[in-house]
């Protein structure tokens, strides 16, 4: 396994991260699974054997099942491993079970803490942007919990560009614990990433961790032009990410597959290792539903794309070069910084445009 700094922390974490998405099945999370102790304490097991060392889950998942299924499946480990949960998202029906206030923040953290069996949180993120509360109240919080061991390091997901940047400038300017990292979707279907967040990270020093890097399965080599398997989510219903170009994504997966059947591997781990390649990426967040699928997917760590595998799989799934972006391609390419070059390198082949 290969372990990756997380930003600019001296955290050192797994590059196939083990989500917990799966685990309890509570309400719509059912179309997902409906994985109790027992399955998870085996799932993780392999993980862990395989090198895996940080487990993701969220206050939300199953409205709190997964964090006590993770707990109890980890036993003893519990603190060997590094955790990361997550809040924002609405768990109840009142007024204060939504948002990011100092109030929910803090009240979810302590609850989160109960359900785990853990006296911290190595990772805690803001799961979703709450345009309500201001920055510093936010801030504040999570500075307060960090003062008091229960979380380690912050981090901020599914926040536009000039979010992150706005909530990075009050930490500095406030003196507060900073985001150290993102966790945000970004896989070879969907690549709008590339236009901002990745390089805040590069320019700023976050870690990113990709959520759903296979796309909820898409990519993984089960689905194709002709082949959709039942039972799937997507055939109960469930429509994350948005997929808005079909035969696009069908044209991503025949080159995924022509590449993984030159190499003798799988969709799934050609698909992870490009993702794993990117500028900033520190760790990808996987699922499953099973230990080999976990096997395989752990295994996209020790794949090294060559550049003209690379150049195919960025050529056909490049996003649009918008405004401005193509203005600076033409006119300011000699001047652009790495952080600049996390998006205008996968244009280099262009001329003016």
């Amino acid at each position: 396994m290969e372990y990756r700094t997380l930003g600019r922390s001296g955290l050192k974490v797994s590059a196939i991260s083990m989500g917990t998405f799966s685990f309890g099945g509570v309400g719509g999370f059912a179309k997902v699974a409906n994985q109790g102790v027992s399955e998870a304490q085996r799932l993780i097991d392999c993980c862990i054997d395989l090198g895996v060392n940080l487990f993701d889950t969220a206050n939300m998942y199953s409205l709190g099942r997964s964090e006590e299924i993770l707990g109890e499946a980890l036993g003893t480990r519990r603190n060997d491993v590094l955790i990361s949960s997550k809040a924002r998202m609405r768990i109840g029906d009142g007024p204060n079970d939504e948002g990011a206030s100092r109030h929910h923040i803090i009240r979810e953290c302590e609850r989160s803490l109960a359900r785990l069996k853990r006296d911290h949180i190595d990772i805690y993120f803001m799961h979703e942007w709450d345009g309500l509360t201001p920055l510093d109240e936010m801030l504040e919080a999570l500075h307060t919990l960090r003062e008091q061991g229960k979380i380690r390091y912050i981090g901020c997901s599914n926040y536009s560009g000039w979010h992150v940047m706005k909530a990075l400038q009050t930490s500095d300017r406030n003196g507060l614990a900073r985001f150290v990292t993102q966790q945000i979707h970004y896989t070879l279907e969907a690549r709008e990433a590339e236009y901002e967040l990745l390089p805040i990270s590069v320019d700023q020093g976050l870690g990113v961790m990709v959520w759903s890097p296979l796309a909820a399965g898409l990519l993984s080599g089960a689905f194709g032009r002709n082949k959709s398997p039942e039972g799937s989510r997507q055939a109960q219903g469930w429509s994350e990410p948005p997929i808005r170009d079909a035969e696009r994504l069908w044209t991503i997966i025949d080159v995924l597959e022509d590449i993984a059947r030159e190499r003798g591997v799988s969709v799934a781990q050609v698909s992870l290792a490009w993702t794993l390649s990117r500028p900033a990426i520190t760790t990808l967040v996987v699922g499953g539903l099973s230990e080999s699928q976990f096997r395989d997917n752990i295994a996209s760590s020790e794949i090294k794309l060559s550049e003209t595998e690379l150049s195919r799989l960025n050529l056909i799934s490049r996003p649009a070069y918008i405004y401005p972006y193509w203005h600076q391609h033409n006119f300011a390419a000699e001047r652009l910084s790495p952080a600049d070059r996390a998006l205008h390198a996968s244009y280099d082949d262009l001329g003016m445009v």
